[in-house]
């Protein structure tokens, strides 16, 4: 498998299970990696919609994270908050091989490097319900 256009992020064991891990970009706020009990690795920006917390510092359950200033979930698929909060964070493409966890390097370079390029709104994320 061909890792060209992609930057290595780090290695898969280097986000621990049901957790994540920081990736500082040269502009643009950090890049969280996110680790399923499943092996499932997703990222992020590193930034709640709601009040901008540090989604890496959240709890990792299923595929979302709990941020960890107000609790709210965000689905580590879509970067899509749950109903009845709104909004989005944005969300990187990520491909792990042979143990190595890579980021889509024009993503990485283009994607929230600016604060007008973050997205917060209801618009872009379909209706989920909490659970539990």
């Amino acid at each position: 498998m061909t890792t060209t256009g992609w930057t290595l992020a780090c290695d898969l064991q280097d986000i621990p299970r049901h957790g994540s891990r920081r990736l500082a970009r040269a502009r643009g706020a950090d890049v969280a990696l996110f680790r399923t009990g499943q092996d499932q690795v997703f990222a992020l920006l590193d930034r709640c919609p709601h009040r901008g917390g540090p989604l890496s510092q959240g709890i990792v359950f299923g595929t979302s994270v709990a941020c960890p200033l107000h609790n709210w979930t965000i689905g580590l698929q879509d970067g899509c908050a749950w109903a009845p909060d709104e909004g989005r964070t944005p969300r990187f493409a990520v491909k792990v091989v042979e143990g190595s966890v890579y980021l889509d390097t024009a993503e990485l370079e283009s994607v929230a490097v600016d604060d007008e390029a973050y997205v917060n709104g209801p618009d872009t994320c379909p209706a989920r319900q909490r659970t539990g």
